[in-house]
C-alpha cells in the first residue's frame, strides 16, 4: 500500500513538472541563472518529547539543565511542561525553583498555568502557598482574571476551606475581580456541602443585591438541598420561582427533584417526571433513569432496575458508565456478582467503556463472597486498561489466594503492587509467606522467627516513639 501509494506521488510530481514545463517563460540566454544557497536548517531539540518519557521529577530536572548545556533556548511551553511533571509528582521545591527561573527570564505565562498549580497545591493541602502564588501571579507577566479567581475559590471549597473561601470571595473587590454566577455558585455549594443553610442563603440574597442573575447551576444547588433533606415544597417552590424568572430547568434539575420523590418514598411520581419534563420540552437523560434506577435496586427491585436499560435503548439513549455502575455496585453489594460481571460484558459490547469504579467494584464484590479467582481475573483486565485497585482491595485478594492455594496468583498480584510503588501490611505479608511454605517444615520455622523479629522490632519502635 505504501509502495503504490509512493509511486503515485511520484507519477503526480511527473505530471506537474511536465505541466510547468508547458508554461515555462524562457530566460534571456545571456542571463546566469541564480544558484540558489541552500538554506541553513535550525537544530531541533525533542526536550518535550524526552520530558513525556522521564517519571523522575530529578531526572526531568537534569533533562531541563542538560538541554540548557547544549543551546536550547527554553520557552513557555518547556517551562510549563516541566512545571506540570513536578506539580504532579508532589516536588513543590522544585515546581518553586522553576518559577523563580521563569520569572527571572521574563517569560509571559498563560493564566492556565496557574490554575492547575491551584488544583495541585489543593490536593498537597498547600492552601497558603495557593494564595500566595495567586497574589504573585502579576510578577510572572499573567493577569489574574475571574478564571483564576473562581478556580482558587474552587479550591478553597472543595477542600472545605470556608473560612478561607469566604474571606478570599469578600477581597474580590480590591482584587478587581467583577462577580459573576459562577463565585456566588461555588459559595453556595460550599455552605450547603456543610449544611448551613442560613449562610448559602446570605449568599444567595448577596448576589440578588448586587444585580446577579442567579443561574440554573445555583437553583439546582438549592432544590438538591431541600430534595435531599425531605423538603419537597421548599424545592417545588424554587423550581416555580427559576421558571417565573425565565430559567429553564434542565435534566439535572429534574433528576433532583426525582431524588427528593425517591426519597420520601413517592416512587409513582418520580417515574412519571420523566414523562412530565418530556412534555415540558425537556428530553430525559442516563441521569434521570439512574436515579430511578439506584432507588429500585436500593429496594432490591434488580429486574425492574435491568428493565430501564431497555427502555433508555427504545428511546435512542445510550446508557453511560454512571448508569451501569449503579446496577453493577447494587448487585455487588448483595453478592450477585455474577450478574455484575455479566453487565460488564454487556455495556462492553454497548460500546460502553468500564472506568476504575467499575472494576473496583467488581474486585471487591468477588473479594466479598470469597470468589478470588474471579476477582483475580477481574484485576487482570482491570490493569491492562491501566486502572489500579485500593491497597485494601490489594491486600485483601493476596490474603484470600494465598489462603486458597493460589500462591502464584497472590504473586502476581505482589508483584502489580510493587510495580505501583504499594506495599503489603505485616499480616498480610504473613499469610502469603506461611502458605508459600506451607509443605516445607524448616522454612515455616524460618518464617516464623523472622515474622516474630519484625513484630518486635515494630512494637520496639512503637514504644520508642511515644
Amino acid at each position: 500500500m505504501i509502495l503504490s501509494r509512493s509511486k503515485t506521488i511520484r507519477k503526480n510530481h511527473c505530471f506537474n513538472q511536465q505541466h510547468l514545463r508547458a508554461f515555462r517563460i524562457d530566460k534571456p540566454r545571456n542571463q546566469k541563472p541564480r544558484r540558489s544557497s541552500p538554506r541553513k536548517q535550525k537544530p531541533t531539540f525533542p526536550f518535550l518529547t524526552h520530558l513525556k518519557e522521564t517519571q523522575d521529577p530529578d531526572k526531568a530536572i537534569s533533562l531541563f539543565h542538560e538541554y540548557r548545556r547544549i543551546g536550547f533556548k527554553h520557552d513557555y511551553a518547556s517551562y510549563s511542561a516541566l512545571i506540570y511533571k513536578l506539580a504532579r509528582c508532589g516536588d513543590f521545591v522544585a515546581v518553586e525553583a522553576v518559577l523563580c527561573h521563569v520569572r527571572d527570564a521574563n517569560v509571559r505565562c498563560g493564566e492556565t498555568l496557574f490554575i492547575a498549580l491551584f488544583q495541585h497545591y489543593g490536593k498537597a493541602q498547600l492552601f497558603d502557598k495557593a494564595m500566595e502564588l495567586f497574589d504573585r501571579m502579576k510578577s510572572f507577566n499573567c493577569s489574574r482574571t475571574s478564571q483564576s479567581f473562581n478556580a482558587l475559590l474552587n479550591v478553597l471549597v472543595d477542600n472545605d476551606r470556608l473560612p478561607e473561601a469566604n474571606d478570599f470571595f469578600s477581597r474580590s473587590t480590591k482584587l478587581g475581580i467583577r462577580l459573576n454566577a459562577v463565585p456566588f455558585n461555588i459559595m453556595i455549594k460550599g455552605w450547603l456541602s456543610r449544611g448551613e443553610l442560613r449562610k448559602a442563603r446570605k449568599v444567595f440574597d448577596e448576589m440578588l443585591d448586587m444585580k446577579v442573575k442567579p443561574n440554573i447551576v445555583t437553583y439546582n444547588s438549592l432544590i438538591g438541598h431541600f430534595s435531599r433533606n425531605h423538603d419537597l415544597d421548599k424545592a417545588k417552590g424554587l423550581f416555580k420561582e427559576m421558571i417565573k424568572k425565565g430559567n429553564h430547568p434542565n435534566a439535572v434539575t429534574y433528576a433532583l427533584l426525582m431524588e427528593g420523590l425517591c426519597i420520601t418514598g413517592e416512587h409513582g411520581k418520580a417515574k412519571k417526571m420523566i414523562f412530565d419534563m418530556e412534555y415540558q420540552g425537556c428530553k430525559p437523560e442516563a441521569i434521570n433513569y439512574g436515579v430511578l434506577m439506584s432507588d429500585l435496586a436500593k429496594r432490591g427491585k434488580f429486574d425492574e432496575a435491568k428493565s430501564l436499560l431497555v427502555e433508555m435503548k427504545k428511546r435512542w439513549l445510550k446508557p453511560d458508565v454512571i448508569t451501569y455502575n449503579i446496577l453493577i455496585n447494587y448487585l455487588c453489594k448483595v453478592g450477585r456478582t455474577a450478574e455484575a460481571y455479566k453487565l460488564l460484558f454487556e455495556m462492553q459490547l454497548g460500546g460502553c467503556e468500564a472506568n476504575a469504579a467499575t472494576y473496583r467494584m467488581l474486585v471487591d464484590g468477588f473479594c466479598k463472597v470469597g470468589d478470588f479467582e474471579g476477582s483475580l481475573k477481574v484485576l487482570s483486565v482491570m490493569v491492562r486498561s491501566r486502572h489500579c485497585p485500593r491497597i485494601e482491595t490489594f491486600s485483601c485478594l493476596i490474603v484470600g489466594l494465598a489462603k486458597s492455594g493460589n500462591v502464584g496468583g497472590a504473586c502476581f498480584v505482589l508483584e502489580e503492587m510493587v510495580e505501583r510503588k504499594m506495599t503489603l501490611d505485616l499480616d498480610a505479608w504473613d499469610v502469603l509467606i506461611r502458605n508459600s511454605c506451607v509443605w516445607d517444615a524448616k522454612a515455616i520455622e524460618l518464617v516464623n522467627e523472622l515474622i516474630s523479629t519484625v513484630q518486635r522490632q515494630y512494637e520496639q519502635s512503637i514504644v520508642t516513639s511515644l
